[in-house]
C-alpha cells in the first residue's frame, strides 16, 4: 500500500467569507461562502506540458458526476460497467468505491502539473446508510480528501433543502442531529463543510432574485485559467420533493451557461468549461464504446444534445451527469464546430481523463487538440489507506443500525440494474407498500412506486458478517433512502389509466418512467407505438377485472408520487389522503413479516407488465 499522498493545496476554507452561524440558516448563506472570482493556485509535482516556454500547455482535466455518497463499493449490477472487447464481445467488471476513485484519481494526477477536478452533481442525496445516516457529512469529508476542486450541484443536492446545501458548503452540525462525532474534550466535532464550491448558476432565491451559490469559479495556475460554470437542470422542481425546492427558482440551462460564459470572457477568462447536471442516453450501455463513430448503433440521444447545441462556441467542453451513462461524445457547437461533452456512470465507477490543450497567447482552448476517454475505477488497484480510514470511522458509528437482520432472500432481486421497465425489486417494494397500506385501510386495492426511487439491487451473497441471505437494515436503506412516507389516495379509474399513460407520455416520453406495480395490477406496454399510446389501455386490469374508468380505486404511493413528481401530475390529484409510515419501514415490516431463515423471499418474476417491443 502506497503512502497517503499530501494534500496539493492548502485549504480552500483560509480564502473563503465564511457565512456566521445566524445565515446558516437562510438560503442567502450559501451565495456569501465564496467570492465572486475566487480561484486557487495548484502546485503538483511532475513535469509536462509541452515545454516550459511553450505557447500551449496540456491542462488535465479529471470528473465524475453522480456519486451518490457511494463511500464503499456498489453491490450487484449497480457495482459493474460494460467493457467492449476488441472482438466486439462484451465484459463486465466489477468498478467503483472511494477507496479506489481516490488511487485511480491520486495515479492519474502523476506527472501532470496542470490537473484540475471537476464534478457534475449529486454527489450526495439518494446515499447508502454508511453516508445517508449521516446527512452525508462522510461523502463531502471524503471528496475533500481526494481533492475536488470544483463541482456543479444536481438535484439531489436539493433533498433535504437550500439550508442543508448551505450546511453542506459551510459547515456546522445538523440543526436536528447534531454533531454526530466526538472532538476534543468528549465535545460534538464541528463538521467543516466542503474545501470545493458548490456552483448554481441557474438556481436563484425568488424573493431576491439572486443565485443562491456562486454560479462560477475560475482555476488558475502559473497564469493558466479555466472557468467553470455550473448549473443542474431545469426540471429539478419535478424530481425533487416540495420542500426540498421552496423558495427557488430554476431558470434555463442554456440561457443561463451563455450569460455566464459572457461574463467571464469580459474577464478575460477565455477557456470555459460547463457542469451541467443533465445528461444523454447512449446506444449502448459499454463504457468505451466509440461515440463518434458513424455506425447506426453509436452516438447519444436525449436531453444534451439539445442542450449542447445552444451553449455559446465560448464553452470548450461539457462534464454531464444526471441520466447515469458513460459517454465521450462530440456534439457541434451553435457554429457547427465539434465539442466534447462526457459522462462518467455513476456511483464512482468510471472517471473521465480530458485533456484540453490551452493557448497562452489566446488563453483559450485549442478544440482540434481536445482529447477524452473515460476509465474504470477498477477494484484490483491498491485501495487508497486514508479513505479505508474514513470508511471505518464511519463505519463503526453506523454499524449498530446498519447490520440489523431485517429478512431473507433466496437469491439476488436485481432493481436499479435490472435494466428492463419492470424490476424484481419493484415489485417486491409495490407488494410492501399494499402490505403496509393496508394496514391501515382494508379497502387499499393496489400500490405504485417510482423507478428512480429504487436506488440498488439486493444481493444475495453477503456484504458483511451476516451471513449470505440475509438482508440488513443497512441494505435496505441503500435501495430506498428518500424517506418519504407511504400514502394512501382516491383515484377513479381514468385518473389511474391517464397516470400510467404519463410514464411514457409528455415529460416522460422522450425517457419514459415505468411504474412498479403491486401484484393483481397488470397490463401490456407496447414500445412499437409513441407517447400515451404505448400503453394498452383496454388491457389494464386488476385482479383479472378490466378497470372501471368510473369506479374508485384506494392507491397507495410514496409522498414523491402523491406530490404528482416526476411527471405524475394526475397521481398528485389523489382525494382522501392518508398518510402512512415511511417506505423504509414498510418495505423492512414486509421482510421481517414474510421471510424468515427457514423461508427466505425468492425473487419476484417481473411478469406483471407484458412488454411487446
Amino acid at each position: 500500500m502506497s503512502a497517503i499522498p499530501k494534500h496539493r493545496r492548502p485549504r480552500r476554507r483560509a480564502t473563503r467569507v465564511l457565512a456566521v452561524a445566524a445565515g446558516l440558516a437562510t438560503v442567502g448563506a450559501l451565495a456569501a461562502s465564496l467570492p465572486a472570482s475566487a480561484g486557487q493556485d495548484h502546485d503538483r509535482a511532475g513535469g509536462g506540458s509541452k515545454g516550459k516556454h511553450s505557447r500551449t500547455v496540456d491542462v488535465q482535466l479529471l470528473s465524475f458526476n453522480d456519486f451518490h455518497g457511494n463511500l464503499q463499493p456498489p453491490a450487484g449490477s449497480s457495482g459493474q460497467v460494460t467493457e467492449r472487447q476488441a472482438d466486439g464481445s462484451e465484459k463486465k467488471i466489477d468498478a467503483g468505491g472511494v477507496e479506489y476513485l481516490a488511487t485511480s484519481l491520486r495515479t492519474a494526477r502523476k506527472g501532470n502539473p496542470y490537473s484540475v477536478t471537476a464534478a457534475a452533481g449529486d454527489l450526495i442525496g439518494a446515499s447508502p446508510l454508511l453516508s445517508g445516516l449521516f446527512h452525508d457529512e462522510p461523502t463531502v469529508e471524503a471528496m475533500n480528501k481526494l481533492d475536488l476542486d470544483v463541482t456543479s450541484v444536481g438535484n439531489h443536492e436539493f433533498d433535504e433543502g437550500a439550508k442543508e446545501l448551505a450546511r453542506m458548503q459551510n459547515g456546522g452540525c445538523h440543526p436536528k442531529d447534531g454533531c454526530f462525532e466526538k472532538g476534543k474534550g468528549g465535545k460534538g466535532k464541528k463538521f467543516e463543510g466542503a474545501d470545493y464550491p458548490y456552483l448554481a448558476a441557474n438556481v436563484t432565491d425568488e424573493k431576491t432574485g439572486k443565485p443562491i451559490l456562486k454560479p462560477y469559479w475560475v482555476w488558475k495556475h502559473k497564469g493558466v485559467k479555466v472557468g467553470f460554470i455550473g448549473v443542474t437542470l431545469e426540471g429539478t422542481p419535478d424530481i425533487v420533493s416540495a420542500d426540498g425546492v421552496k423558495g427557488l427558482k430554476f431558470h434555463d440551462e442554456i440561457e443561463t451557461v451563455n450569460k455566464y460564459a459572457k461574463i467571464l470572457d469580459k474577464q478575460g477568462v477565455k477557456s470555459i468549461v460547463t457542469l451541467i447536471h443533465e445528461g444523454g442516453v447512449p446506444k449502448t450501455q459499454t463504457y468505451n464504446y466509440d461515440c463518434d463513430s458513424p455506425g447506426a448503433g453509436d452516438g447519444i440521444s436525449g436531453p444534451i444534445t439539445t442542450i449542447a447545441k445552444g451553449i455559446t462556441p465560448k464553452v470548450d467542453a461539457l462534464v454531464t451527469g444526471h441520466t447515469h451513462n458513460a459517454y465521450v461524445c462530440t456534439i457541434p457547437d451553435p457554429a457547427g464546430k465539434p465539442r466534447m461533452v462526457t459522462s462518467a456512470s455513476s456511483f464512482g465507477k468510471l472517471y473521465t481523463d480530458t485533456t484540453l490543450t490551452y493557448d497562452r497567447k489566446t488563453k483559450d482552448i485549442v478544440r482540434t487538440s481536445v482529447k477524452s476517454a473515460n476509465h474504470v475505477v477498477s477494484r484490483e488497484q491498491a485501495k487508497a489507506p486514508d479513505m479505508t480510514s474514513l470508511i471505518s470511522r464511519w463505519d463503526k458509528l453506523a454499524a449498530p443500525v446498519a447490520n440489523k437482520a431485517v429478512g431473507y432472500i433466496s437469491g439476488d432481486i436485481p432493481g436499479r440494474g435490472a435494466g428492463v421497465p419492470e424490476s424484481p425489486l419493484g415489485d417486491l417494494i409495490s407488494d410492501a407498500q399494499l402490505a403496509h397500506a393496508k394496514s391501515i385501510d382494508p379497502e387499499a386495492d393496489l400500490a405504485l412506486m417510482n423507478p428512480g426511487g429504487i436506488r440498488s439491487d439486493i444481493v444475495y451473497k453477503a456484504s458483511g458478517s451476516e451471513g449470505d441471505g440475509v438482508v440488513t437494515y443497512g441494505e435496505a436503506f441503500t435501495v430506498q433512502p428518500f424517506s418519504n412516507t407511504v400514502n394512501l389516495v382516491d383515484l377513479t379509474g381514468a385518473q389511474l389509466v391517464t397516470g400510467l399513460k404519463q410514464q411514457v407520455s409528455g415529460s416522460n416520453e422522450a425517457s419514459p418512467k415505468i411504474l412498479q406495480v403491486s401484484d393483481g395490477l397488470t397490463y401490456t406496454l407496447d414500445m412499437t407505438k409513441s407517447g400515451a399510446d404505448r400503453v394498452v389501455a383496454d388491457s389494464i386490469k386488476l385482479n383479472g377485472k378490466a378497470i372501471d374508468p368510473a369506479a374508485t380505486y384506494r392507491v397507495a404511493m410514496n409522498s414523491f408520487l402523491a406530490g404528482g413528481g416526476d411527471g405524475f401530475a394526475e397521481l398528485g390529484k389523489g382525494t382522501k389522503p392518508v398518510v402512512g409510515s415511511d417506505d423504509l419501514k414498510a418495505f423492512n415490516d414486509y421482510l421481517t413479516a414474510n421471510s424468515s431463515a427457514d423461508k427466505p423471499i425468492a425473487p419476484p418474476k417481473a411478469d406483471r407488465i407484458t412488454i411487446v417491443k
